[in-house]
């Protein structure tokens, strides 16, 4: 409601940030996803580990979640040939020529 928005002037971030890492090209890939609450890392995934892992008391109650439903955890342990390698191939030529 209206009357409680100057209540609620903070700021919050909430962001979801994931990345490919590519050492030696296609031969040595990484995924890393990461959850972030107000500038804190609450957890990750790192497709080197396999699994979500939490950092704080909210972040390891939402890694066991998470670990506990196994699509979500196929889909973000194939990103990396889902996501890292296909962008790669299509990234490279362009980058390269540069």
């Amino acid at each position: 409601p209206p009357e409680l928005w100057p209540a609620l002037t903070g700021v919050f971030l909430n962001m979801q940030k994931a990345e490919c890492r590519f050492i030696n090209s296609t031969e040595k890939m990484r995924y890393i996803q990461r959850y972030i609450y107000n500038r804190q890392q609450n957890m990750m995934f790192d497709s080197d580990v396999g699994h979500f892992v939490g950092f704080t008391r909210y972040g390891e109650g939402f890694a066991r979640y998470v670990n506990s439903v196994p699509a979500t955890l196929e889909y973000v342990r194939t990103a990396v040939d889902t996501i890292c390698r296909v962008s790669y191939e299509v990234c490279t030529p362009f980058l390269t020529e540069r």
